[in-house]
């Protein structure tokens, strides 16, 4: 029997006032994207590219997330956690490659390269000084354009990547400081800062760029006396007004340094150099002159280091003594907090990812971001930096060129 017609008018109200499902907006343009996230495999690499809720993110946004098993355990996110938000979970590591965008942490081993199909998009650190001629030959080769997320820039000229893992450098050089006082790890046997009644320590930190800038406000907020080194005087008043508090500041004059050092309890290396290696700012003579059991944290060591007594070290065996100071060099800091380190990068990258696929793919991004553009050094297989053609002889066309042939 027929229902009144008032009736159906009823029913159709009823509908319109019930909740709808969410429909997310899909632009004519948007590219739909495969993201590869292999697991790291070099030394002691223990971040991963994207966490669980950046990988829910991209596939509610239509992304396809393909993750290799146990890519996140180094930074405790389970294989369940991600199949949870929708990646799809592979044993075998040739699958990852084979993602039109791969996503990684560290620069791409030649066996990765090996892997990939070609014609992709790679985005991973450069790290120019663990680099060899053969990987940009056979990325070349593979017709692959490759960003480092490491000169990505953002709409203010700065590299947010970069800032992120010097936050968590200067803030665990700190920690790390700390941890190597004690008397249990052959330190002086002192606290890092200061109780009523007891002497504070003393914090010499050189460099005041964003990882003395976070060093200083860890060891301030301990209750240590801190003392900066810098040759930018603006940089200089930049983090006395940024801290809020009175530091005693100094350019880097070899006889003043020298005195400091002769007194200080922890020494932080948080000097980056523009291009190239890292300046050596502090002598041999300069740290026999330093007290014993005392602590050098040298987070520049990724470049050289600015101590002359400086060797490499790694995560198992971190430190030495040296004329009785006991130093700490292990490049990239960040990765002993994997987890804190990943989450960092993947709340980064995740927008990056998004803009890729909103604006069609790479070549619109890379014409259309300035900030992206800059990180760009394989265009289709073209290399297009200066420095790369520089170091490795090899030859180079500027990008600009490249993209005005579209």
């Amino acid at each position: 029997m027929a229902l009144p017609k008032k009736h159906y008018h009823s029913i159709a109200h009823e509908t319109a006032l019930a909740p709808q499902e969410e429909m997310l907006h899909v632009g004519k343009n948007m590219q739909r994207l495969t993201i590869g996230i292999p697991k790291e495999t070099s030394f002691q690499e223990r971040r991963v590219a994207l966490a669980p809720e950046s990988v829910a993110l991209l596939v509610s946004r239509g992304h396809e997330v393909i993750i290799e098993s146990g890519a996140g355990n180094e930074s405790n996110f389970l294989d369940h956690d991600y199949s949870e938000c929708g990646a799809t979970i592979v044993y075998d590591r040739k699958q990852v490659f084979q993602a039109n965008t791969i996503m990684k942490v560290a620069p791409p081993s030649l066996e990765e390269i090996e892997l990939m199909p070609g014609k992709q998009t790679l985005i991973s650190a450069l790290n120019l000084p663990v680099q060899t001629k053969e990987c940009f030959v056979q990325l070349s080769a593979k017709k692959i354009t490759a960003i480092a997320w490491d000169y990505i820039q953002d709409k203010k000229g700065i590299y947010p990547i970069v800032r992120a893992m010097a936050e968590i450098a200067g803030n665990t050089s700190i920690m790390l400081a700390a941890e190597y006082l004690s008397h249990h790890t052959g330190g002086r046997g002192l606290m890092l800062g200061g109780i009523t009644g007891v002497r504070p320590t003393e914090v010499v930190i050189i460099g005041a760029g964003t990882v003395g800038e976070n060093a200083a406000r860890a060891a301030l907020g301990l209750g240590a006396s801190v003392k900066l080194f810098d040759n930018s005087i603006y940089k200089l008043k930049r983090i006395q007004n940024d801290l809020g508090v009175h530091l005693w500041t100094s350019t880097i004059q070899p006889s003043e340094l020298s005195r400091a050092l002769k007194y200080a309890d922890v020494v932080i290396g948080a000097i980056r150099a523009k291009k190239g290696r890292t300046p050596v700012v502090v002598s041999e003579e300069m740290v026999q002159d330093m007290k014993e059991g005392s602590v050098i944290v040298d987070v520049s060591i990724d470049r050289g280091g600015c101590f002359e007594t400086s060797e490499v070290t790694n995560h198992e065996n971190p430190t030495f003594r040296k004329h009785g100071v006991i130093h700490y060099c292990v490049p990239n800091i960040a990765a002993r907090v994997s987890r804190t380190a990943s989450y960092a990068l993947s709340n980064i990258f995740a927008p990056v990812i998004l803009d890729l696929g909103d604006e069609g793919g790479i070549v619109n991004l890379i014409r259309n971001q300035k900030g992206f553009r800059n990180g760009v050094y394989l265009y289709h297989g073209t290399l297009t930096n200066e420095d790369i053609a520089a170091t490795f002889d090899l030859s180079w066309k500027p990008l600009e060129l490249l993209i005005e042939a579209i």
